[in-house]
């Protein structure tokens, strides 16, 4: 009953997240985004914590599923036909492969989330700034559709990089997740 228990717990605190990161980037981010249109290189993007904060040894086939998700109804409110789902996919793709790479000596704790309470500040700065960076080159390359743009592409990742670490900072400084 106790593994029930936690369970329930775990589950209910990812759809708060969900849902808490999904309408923080359609009623505030993008609107951010919108009142700087004349400027289009600013883009703030925080609903990729979703997966980054998921827990390490969550099912792959299981992290694609909510990284779909998640990118799918982002589009919905963006109205951009499957740009975020597709960028989300590869991040959920990615994701078990940086935590390998920056894996401690130790290993990491069973059933526990990536997070600077259990991890620490650099790690989850590295961690969330690899796949946040590739999160934004993706999505910016996707919606250009090609690489004749690369520049555009480069200056909207490079614009859009420190203010998307920004708002994730304060993200988890705010709320502060264990889990």
């Amino acid at each position: 009953m106790t593994w029930l228990r936690v369970m329930s717990k775990e589950l209910y605190n990812n759809v708060f997240r969900f849902v808490l990161l999904g309408a923080f980037q359609v009623l505030v981010l993008q609107q951010i985004s919108n009142a700087f249109s004349g400027f289009p290189y600013i883009n703030i993007f925080v609903y990729p914590l979703f997966i980054l904060l998921l827990p390490f040894q969550i099912n792959r086939m299981l992290l694609s599923v909510l990284g779909f998700l998640m990118g799918i109804a982002i589009d919905i409110a963006y109205d951009s036909p499957g740009i975020h789902a597709s960028v989300m996919l590869l991040i959920a793709y990615i994701r078990p492969i940086v935590i390998r790479r920056l894996e401690p000596k130790g290993g990491y704790t069973a059933n526990s989330s990536p997070t600077p309470k259990r991890m620490n500040w650099n790690w989850f700065l590295r961690y969330s700034a690899i796949l946040m960076g590739l999160h934004l080159f993706f999505y910016f390359s996707v919606e250009a559709f090609t690489y004749a743009y690369i520049l555009s592409i480069l200056l909207k990742t490079i614009v859009s990089f420190p203010l998307s670490m920004l708002f994730i900072i304060l993200f988890m400084a705010i709320f502060s997740p264990s889990n």
